[in-house]
């Protein structure tokens, strides 16, 4: 891809700073997001830098910042004006200097546009390499080449053969959606046939459609595309059948293209977690970090966590569940999915509800892992902190609840869950201490077992016998215990609001 096929892209708004005609024939060879203020050693020539400027605190920042690129033999800065409300005269003067094309990205155009954009050339030039060597998809790669969509593609093979081809997710999430939309009840059949087949491709059970894997057999199918196609592949003719194995290995292409994109986005979605978890919210940067994410910083945005039960080397699984079942029933915007304190989070301007829809498709193929998904109420960008956490204590509701998966969301929970998590994280943690530190420290002293032997007692309604069985303690042992409890505490567990006084110091932590 040329530097002036990017700046000419009518839906990017991009405008050229500093650059001659000469500068503009520049091949990009790839894209790198950074903030880094010396970014040299991620280099190695002919990038695209996107870069929010974040590092800027003086001029002399600036010259060292372009100086790295040029070194770098980079092609071209793509600066976002969201920062400083433009581009700096010192940044505009270093590119000069340096003789770095700068380029202008608006407020309004995300880097991860910018970023599939390129990758998305790029992946096509690579396909019109690999068309002069692979015959039978020859047409449809010098189309992908040509920059064909995937949704053409699918009709073109459709249009050849009388197939009606669809793209989707696991989750059902249309990729390319096909002619006319499934009902809800056929999506569903669909999605566990292909999550549950013994081996694929397969019929679903019928004989209405048949579902093609996107990718290796070896991966995980819960975080898979596949191409499902009206009608049951066995009395296919030789020809539609190639036909469809030539759309599967273009949908593969496809994905990869758009995997590149998303590594970039999940950066800037992290960054944007990050600060919303530190109770950043109000801050200009994460306002910055959300719209470079693609999402808009002044409209409701709902938090959704997700992580497997006891099996934290799932995670990333959990985080592709999420990025798939997250981009359900948007109707503006895309969500920022990234990993934070050992779990997936999704900021999200979509539905919640069909954000439950979607993973409910995934239970056929979840198998013995359990899939637990908390969700907030839509909450302004300075409450996110708050929404946050009230995703988690919903995930954590769902970890009690039986099955393999598990979606609470914030109005679920009319107890004091939701009420915890409206206040602030410093405040919990200091009345916890306040209440808790001293038996903790006994405990930690002499292993007394005060903790586990209060929160039995609380959870068994002060019934010393049921808490005493629980533990498999003597009655005394569990009397004993809560008095020095109480002694510790200043409080009287006899008496209720005492009594609630310890049960939410235990839920603070």
């Amino acid at each position: 891809m040329l530097l002036r096929e990017l700046v000419a892209h009518p839906a990017l708004g991009l405008r050229l700073l500093h650059g001659d005609a000469a500068s503009l024939e520049r091949p990009v060879r790839w894209v790198y997001t950074t903030d880094l203020i010396d970014p040299g050693r991620y280099l190695s020539g002919g990038e695209l830098v996107i870069s929010g400027l974040v590092w800027r605190r003086d001029p002399a920042d600036s010259e060292r910042f372009v100086a790295a690129l040029a070194a770098s033999g980079t092609a071209a800065l793509a600066a976002g004006a969201a920062v400083f409300g433009g581009i700096p005269d010192d940044v505009l003067d270093a590119c000069r200097r340096h003789d770095v094309p700068l380029i202008e990205v608006p407020e309004e155009t995300s880097f991860s546009a910018v970023t599939e954009l390129v990758v998305g050339a790029l992946s096509a030039a690579r396909g019109e390499r690999l068309a002069h060597t692979v015959g039978r998809q020859r047409r449809l790669l010098s189309a992908v080449a040509g920059g064909m969509g995937l949704d053409e593609l699918v009709a073109q093979v459709g249009a050849a053969t009388g197939l009606v081809c669809r793209v989707l997710s696991a989750t059902g999430r249309g990729i390319v959606a096909g002619p006319h939309p499934l009902p809800d009840a056929e999506l569903d059949r669909i999605a566990a046939a292909f999550l549950t087949a013994a081996r694929l491709p397969a019929v679903v059970p019928g004989g209405a459609h048949s579902v093609f894997p996107v990718g290796p057999a070896s991966e995980q199918r819960a975080t898979s595309w596949f191409v499902a196609v009206e009608g049951a592949f066995p009395g296919w003719d030789a020809e539609s059948a190639d036909a469809v194995d030539e759309l599967v290995a273009i949908a593969a292409l496809d994905r990869a293209r758009r995997s590149e994109g998303l590594r970039v986005a999940r950066d800037i979605a992290e960054d944007a977690i990050a600060l919303v978890a530190g109770g950043a919210g109000n801050r200009p940067e994460t306002a910055t970090r959300l719209r470079q994410a693609g999402l808009d910083p002044a409209a409701p945005l709902t938090v959704a966590v997700a992580g497997f039960v006891d099996r934290p080397d799932r995670l990333e699984i959990a985080r592709a569940v999420l990025v798939d079942a997250a981009s359900h029933g948007i109707g503006h915007g895309t969500p920022a999915v990234g990993v934070h304190d050992g779990l997936a989070v999704a900021l999200l301007p979509g539905d919640p509800d069909a954000l439950r829809t979607a993973l409910a498709r995934l239970e056929p193929g979840l198998g013995p892992e359990r899939l637990t998904v908390g969700v907030s109420r839509p909450s302004t960008l300075e409450a996110l902190a708050g929404a946050l956490q009230e995703a988690r204590h919903a995930r954590d509701l769902a970890e009690h609840r039986p099955g393999v998966l598990h979606v609470v969301t914030g109005a679920d929970v009319t107890t004091h869950v939701a009420l915890l998590a409206t206040v602030p994280d410093e405040v919990r943690r200091a009345f916890a201490a306040r209440v808790l530190d001293p038996v903790l420290a006994y405990d930690a002293r002499n292993d007394a077992g005060l903790r586990e032997t209060l929160e039995a007692f609380l959870d068994c309604s002060g019934s010393w016998s049921r808490a005493a069985e629980r533990l498999h303690l003597h009655v005394n042992t569990v009397r004993y215990r809560i008095g020095r409890v109480e002694e510790l505490t200043g409080r009287d567990l006899g008496v209720f609001g005492d009594r609630v006084d310890v049960f939410l110091a235990l839920r603070c932590r």
